[in-house]
Formats: C-alpha cells, sequence, structure tokens
C-alpha cells in the first residue's frame, strides 16, 4: 500500500467539512484499502469487512465535522473501523452462541458437577465485563490486546496490519495488560 500524504488529507478534510463531496470521494479513495484490509484481517470474511468499511465510512461522513485535527484523519478512521469491526464481531458471537461457555465451566460439566444456567450467565457477565475494561484502554492498546487474545494472531502479524514495529505491539499489549490488572482488581 503506498505511503499516505498526511497535509494532502488534512486539506482534504477541511474541503469535506465545508461540504464538497467531491473531497470526501477522494479521501474515501486514499484510505479504503487499508480499512478494507484491516476489516477483512479482523473479521475473516469479505462481505462482513464490505460491511463493516461501508458503516465506518457513513460514520465518518456523519461525524467529520467533530474531527478537531484534520492532520489526525486516518487516525480517526482506524479507531472508527476497529470499534465497527469489534461491534459487528460482538453481535454475531452473540446471535450464533447463546451462551459462551468457558473452559472452567465446560470442565465443570465433565466433572459430573451440575452447572446452572444461572452459573453460565455469571461467566458471560463476567466476560462482557472484561471486554468492556479492554475497550477503556487507549486505541492501540485494546487494538493490540483484542487482536493477540481474542483473534490470536502473533506479534508479526499484528505489526504488519496496525503498520507498526513488532516492537510496538509488545508494548502495547504489556502495558495494557497492566492497565486490565489494575481496572480488575476491583471486579469481585
Amino acid at each position: 500500500m503506498p505511503s499516505l500524504n498526511y497535509q494532502y488529507i488534512a486539506r482534504l478534510v477541511d474541503k469535506a467539512k465545508a461540504g464538497s463531496s467531491d473531497a470526501f470521494a477522494e479521501l474515501y479513495a486514499a484510505t479504503y484499502q487499508k480499512e478494507y484490509s484491516y476489516a477483512y484481517h479482523f473479521l475473516q470474511d469479505e462481505y462482513l469487512a464490505q460491511d463493516a468499511l461501508q458503516e465506518t465510512y457513513i460514520l465518518v461522513l456523519k461525524n467529520i465535522n467533530a474531527l478537531k485535527d484534520p492532520l489526525l484523519f486516518v487516525s480517526w478512521v482506524n479507531q472508527i473501523c476497529f470499534r465497527v469491526c469489534f461491534n459487528m464481531q460482538h453481535k454475531q458471537n452473540k446471535h450464533s452462541e447463546v451462551i459462551l461457555p468457558t473452559d472452567e465451566v465446560l470442565a465443570s460439566t465433565n466433572a459430573n458437577t451440575e452447572t446452572t444456567p444461572e452459573d453460565s450467565y455469571i461467566v458471560v457477565e463476567d466476560q462482557s465485563y472484561i471486554i468492556n475494561q479492554v475497550m477503556s484502554l487507549p486505541h492501540q492498546e485494546a487494538q493490540a490486546i483484542i487482536l493477540r487474545y481474542y483473534k490470536n494472531m502473533k506479534a508479526d502479524d499484528i505489526a504488519k496490519m496496525l503498520n507498526v514495529s513488532t516492537r510496538s505491539v509488545t508494548r502495547y499489549i504489556k502495558s495494557g495488560l497492566t492497565r486490565l490488572r489494575t481496572l480488575l482488581k476491583n471486579y469481585d
């Protein structure tokens, strides 16, 4: 993928904010390939990735006036795409599986111990709480943790996908997990 000219993109953002549909079309043309690639890697489905891309750019169009610094457009679109993909996958998992048992629930079931629906609900509620805490982390940390632990991607692949160094990915994961431990200490 060609590198982006952030000054040029910032000028296009200003024109798009002023109502130029041509400028928005150029912004889309300059950034859609990177966003599609990210969405495809995250969702592992070309049709879902296309839907995510469409939803991302609809949100960008609706909210472009909220962007204070036009130089941050690419980062802002990345964050929107990440949230859209995450939410799409979360909705898809909710509809495909009513209860998501963890290894502990499965182990207790296999040990001839009765588990009640309430036990399974508590586990699902805990998972939702943890996901919400991960999503409250700074964007790069949340993104790296989700790609590493929920999508089972290797640090090298995450680095390529996010266009950062492997060392940065490792740093994001380490600092994110440290913050997450602090957030989860209060949860019992």
